[in-house]
C-alpha cells in the first residue's frame, strides 16, 4: 500500500507542477521520478542507475524516430505539400461530402504533422469550403479537429505512438496496421456526431488574410507530397510482415533488405529525405541550424526530452519493485487492456497534453505488462493503442489544441466543450471498445 501511495504522490506532484505552476513536463517528470525514488526507499546508486538506463535506453530507441518524423512534417508544412494532400483528397471525395472530406484530410495530415499544425493549415480550407458548400462551419471545423486527433494518438510516426511503442518495445509495423483500422472505425460515430449534432451549432466563418510566408511559391505535386508519408508507412508494414515466423515472403536473401529499409529509423530517414525534394528550388540553407531543419530540431527537442524523462520515471518504477507488488495484488483482477486506457485518459484530462499522457502512461505500464497479462507481442501492440485511445480525451481548456480549435474558428469556450471536447470523448470510448473487441480474438 505504501508504494502505491508513493506512486500517487509522485503523479500528483508531476500533474500539479505541469498544470498549476506551468513547469515544463520534462522537468516535472524528471524531478518527479527522482522524488519517487527517494521516498520509495531506493538506494542512491539504484536511483542514478535508473536515470542513466531509463533516459539512455529510451532515447536510444526513440529519439531519432521522433526527430525524423518532425523533420518530415516540417518540410511538408513549409512547402505547402500538406495543403496539396488536402486538396487532392477533396478532389477524390468531392465537395458535396465536405464534412467527410475534412475529417479524412485532418486524419491523413496529422500522421506526419502535429495536430495543431494540421488544424492551422486546414482551417482556411475549412472556412472557404463552408462558405462555398453552405455546410455549417462548426461541422467542418470539428471534422478537421477530430480527424487529426484520431491519427495523432493512434498512428505513427506522430511522436506519442512512437514513444509509447519504444517504451513498451512493441512492433511499430503492427501498431501502424491496427492503429489505422482502430482509428478509422472510431471516426464513424464521430462523423455522425458531427453531422447530427455539431452541424446545428451556429458559427459563421470569417475569412481573414492567409499568411503565405511559409508556403512555397509553387507547391509540390500531389505525388511528391504523398511520397514522404506513404513510403515509410509501407516499408515499416512490409518489414513487419517479413519478420513473421511463417515467413510470408519466403526465405530469400533480399528479405534482409526489406527488413533493413523497413526498420523504423531507416524508413523515416527515407521519408525525411523524400521531403527534401518538396521545395521548388532546393537551398542548402534549409538544412542549416537557422533553416527548416533547425526549426524541426527545436520542435522535436522538447518531445524527445519529455520521452527521456518518461523513460527515467518508468525505470524508477521498475527498479522499485512495483511489478511484483501489482502481480501479488492484482492476480485475481481483470484490468487487462483497460488499465493503460484509464491511466492515459486521466492524465490527458488532467494536464492536457496527449504526448505527455502517452509517455507517462507507457512508463507506468511497462513494468506491469507481465502482471497484467499484456506481455505478448500482440498484446503489447494493443496496449500501445489503448494508451493512445485514452490519450485522446478529454481535450478541454488545459489543452493547447482546444485553444487552437476555438480561437481560430471563433467558437466560444462553451461551444468548444459541446463539440470538440465531447467529440474527443466519443473517439476515445469508441477506440477502446474496438480494441477490446479485437483482443477477444487473441
Amino acid at each position: 500500500m505504501l508504494i502505491l501511495l508513493t506512486i500517487l504522490f509522485a503523479l500528483a506532484l508531476i500533474l500539479v507542477a505541469i498544470v498549476k505552476f506551468d513547469i515544463h513536463p520534462f522537468l516535472a517528470l524528471f524531478v518527479g521520478a527522482i522524488v519517487y525514488g527517494l521516498i520509495s526507499g531506493m538506494s542512491t546508486d539504484l536511483i542514478l542507475k535508473s536515470i542513466s538506463d531509463g533516459f539512455g535506453g529510451v532515447l536510444g530507441n526513440i529519439g531519432l524516430l521522433i526527430l525524423l518524423g518532425v523533420i518530415m512534417g516540417t518540410f511538408l508544412e513549409k512547402t505547402g505539400g500538406a495543403l496539396v494532400i488536402a486538396e487532392k483528397i477533396l478532389s477524390w471525395i468531392g465537395q458535396k461530402s465536405v464534412t467527410k472530406a475534412m475529417l479524412i484530410c485532418g486524419y491523413i495530415l496529422s500522421i506526419p504533422v502535429f495536430g495543431d499544425s494540421t488544424f492551422i493549415m486546414l482551417n482556411p480550407i475549412s472556412k472557404s469550403l463552408s462558405l462555398k458548400s453552405k455546410v455549417p462551419y462548426a461541422a467542418t471545423t470539428i471534422a478537421v479537429a477530430l480527424g487529426a486527433t484520431a491519427s495523432h494518438s493512434l498512428v505513427p510516426p506522430t511522436p506519442g505512438p512512437i514513444a509509447t511503442a519504444g517504451i513498451l518495445e512493441a512492433d511499430l509495423g503492427m501498431i501502424i496496421f491496427w492503429g489505422i483500422i482502430v482509428s478509422l472505425i472510431a471516426l464513424i460515430p464521430a462523423y455522425f456526431f458531427i453531422k447530427n449534432f455539431v452541424s446545428k451549432i451556429p458559427l459563421e466563418p470569417v475569412l481573414a488574410e492567409i499568411d503565405m510566408t511559409t508556403v512555397a511559391a509553387k507547391p509540390p505535386t500531389a505525388t511528391k507530397s504523398f511520397l514522404p508519408v506513404i513510403v515509410p508507412l509501407v516499408l515499416i508494414i512490409l518489414a513487419s510482415i517479413a519478420k513473421y515466423p511463417s515467413k510470408p515472403f519466403g526465405d530469400y536473401e533480399w528479405i534482409s533488405i526489406i527488413e533493413f529499409v523497413g526498420s523504423p529509423v531507416i524508413a523515416l530517414l527515407l521519408g525525411a529525405v523524400l521531403s527534401f525534394t518538396l521545395p521548388t528550388k532546393f537551398d542548402r540553407k534549409l538544412l542549416s541550424a537557422s533553416g527548416w531543419m533547425g526549426e524541426a530540431i527545436r520542435i522535436a527537442a522538447p518531445v524527445i526530452l519529455i520521452t527521456g524523462a518518461g523513460g527515467v520515471f518508468g525505470k524508477m518504477l521498475q527498479n522499485s519493485g512495483i511489478g511484483d507488488l501489482v502481480s501479488a495484488n492484482m492476480s485475481g483482477a481483470s484490468w487487462g487492456i483497460f488499465l493503460p486506457f484509464l491511466i492515459a485518459f486521466s492524465l490527458k484530462t488532467a494536464q492536457g497534453s496527449s504526448t505527455v499522457a502517452m509517455i507517462t502512461t507507457a512508463s507506468i505500464i511497462a513494468p506491469l505488462l507481465v502482471s497484467l497479462g499484456l506481455d505478448s507481442e500482440t498484446m503489447k501492440v494493443f496496449t500501445v493503442l489503448s494508451i493512445g485511445a485514452g490519450a485522446m480525451a478529454i481535450s478541454h481548456a488545459n489543452d493547447s489544441f482546444f485553444w487552437a480549435v476555438t480561437q481560430l474558428s471563433g467558437m466560444s469556450i462553451r461551444q468548444g466543450n459541446k463539440t470538440h471536447s465531447l467529440g474527443t470523448l466519443i473517439l476515445s470510448l469508441t477506440a477502446i471498445s474496438v480494441i477490446f473487441i479485437i483482443t477477444l480474438f487473441y
